[in-house]
């Protein structure tokens, strides 16, 4: 009998690349690899590599956890995921991290930028239209996880101080400002008001690679001393930080390990969250080709790359396993522990269950008392690690603080080639529109954006 060359798997959803219009698509294994067949009857048929490592995809399906609905939805189902938006009954995860966009404009015109933001293009929002966005989050969620000020350039906004006096006012767990560096940069005086608003509060920093033609690809300018200044003033506050990679295939992909190194030297930075390009916005110097990068391969060689992290440490995240992994270390002076592999998925999905106490651990305490005897200290630690973040265990650790936590997360942001509604519907990173409906990160860059409006209820109504 004839064979396929290829193991079918399963069966979802996805769009159309071209005119994102719904349609069937299977998944299927082929040399290790998984790919997404689908046909559009007018633009025929396409193969995407979504991951190149079957037995971890495979595995994701074992951290799926029942979901976490927010308090309040905001669109009736209609016409179906995703043109329903949101949030909808049929969405599958609150927010976990909502994005609130108070303009559109920035210093910057990066050949690389979801939102297409430039100097010139859009408007700033006002400060009660981003108040009653702020308060839609509040509605939704009660005591948001995390909320991040963005844009745009959100430091540009004439009234940027006053939004973040009037965030700090509503019940929200973890503010975060996403910003490109260059106010933190040039004025310390600046850096030191945004210090005022810890704790629970961090910059959520662009950093895409140590390298200035990396930077030049991405943002169109050399960044180098941008970065090198804004660090160096976070640092001197100890200003909590993250830095945010965008990964693009042949371009930063084999310095995954580097950048994670260098964050590791960096006392006001707790982790790294790497990106895979998103095909969304503007997108000058990008071949969809050569150029897309999978979440299991970026995963891929930051183990390749990096000596702190194992297979057992990047896991999947169990509010959206598909699109989302971590890996926890405790940061102990010049040295870090791998926190993860102590994490069972059976105790982490059970609520009952998920407690880690690293004094009653036998492995992890030796490496404790091991570093703690050579002269490292966590004094000083203001926040204790009793909750990481929604998806992981409960850490008794009164000792540390949030200055000894280092993270890695890996966020794929699906784009129309890889579209799986399955993820869609578990889809945790959301962005308040400026009507106030809170629509997932992915769907919002594809649809929802004021240049796609049109084009979305063509689609709408086609259904």
């Amino acid at each position: 009998m004839p064979t396929r060359k290829y193991t079918y798997y399963d069966f979802t959803l996805s769009l159309c690349p071209v005119c994102l219009r719904r349609i069937d698509a299977k998944i299927v294994f082929e040399n290790n690899n998984v790919f997404m067949l689908k046909r559009c009857p007018e633009h025929g048929n396409s193969k995407v590599l979504i991951a190149d490592d079957v037995a971890y995809y495979k595995n994701i399906r074992n951290y799926n956890k029942p979901s976490e609905t927010p308090y309040k939805f905001n669109t009736n189902t209609h016409y179906g995921c995703p043109y329903d938006c949101g949030l909808c009954a049929d969405h599958e995860q609150h927010s976990c991290l909502t994005v609130v966009e108070i303009t559109d404009r920035c210093n910057l015109s990066c050949p690389t930028c979801y939102a297409g933001s430039s100097p010139s293009f859009g408007s700033h929002r006002t400060l009660e239209e981003v108040k009653n966005m702020l308060d839609a989050v509040v509605e939704n969620e009660r005591e948001p996880d995390v909320v991040q000020i963005s844009g745009g350039e959100p430091t540009i906004h004439p009234q940027f101080f006053e939004i973040l006096d009037y965030a700090k006012t509503l019940p929200i767990k973890h503010l975060m400002v996403n910003t490109n560096g260059i106010a933190i940069a040039t004025d310390f005086e600046f850096a030191k008001r945004l210090a005022t608003y810890a704790p629970g509060f961090e910059i959520y920093l662009q950093f895409d690679s140590l390298k200035a033609e990396v930077l030049e690809s991405l943002r169109g300018a050399n960044l180098t001393s941008i970065r090198q200044k804004a660090l160096k003033h976070l640092n001197e506050l100890n200003l909590s930080a993250t830095l945010v990679v965008t990964v693009q295939k042949n371009l930063n992909d084999d310095t995954l390990g580097e950048v994670i190194e260098f964050a590791l030297q960096q006392r006001c930075v707790r982790g790294v969250t790497f990106q895979p390009t998103q095909q969304a916005g503007r997108l000058e110097n990008f071949n969809t080709e050569t150029d897309r990068i999978t979440l299991t391969e970026v995963r891929r060689k930051i183990l390749e790359q990096s000596s702190l992290f194992n297979s057992d440490d990047l896991i999947p995240v169990p509010c959206n396993p598909d699109s989302l992994v971590m890996g926890y270390a405790l940061k102990l002076g010049s040295d870090a522990v791998p926190l993860t592999r102590y994490i069972n998925p059976a105790e982490l999905l059970d609520n009952s269950r998920n407690t880690i106490v690293y004094e009653q651990d036998e492995a992890l305490h030796s490496r404790m008392v091991s570093l703690f005897s050579t002269g490292n200290s966590v004094e000083g630690a203001t926040e204790h690690l009793q909750s990481l973040l929604c998806c992981l265990p409960q850490v008794s650790a009164p000792s540390l603080g949030y200055d000894n936590l280092f993270r890695i997360i890996i966020m794929q942001f699906i784009d129309a080639h890889n579209f799986d509604v399955r993820a869609i519907k578990k889809s945790c990173v959301h962005i308040v529109d400026k009507d106030c409906r809170i629509i997932p990160f992915e769907t919002m860059n594809l649809l929802y954006r004021d240049t796609k409006k049109v084009y979305l209820q063509e689609l709408q109504q086609s259904r």
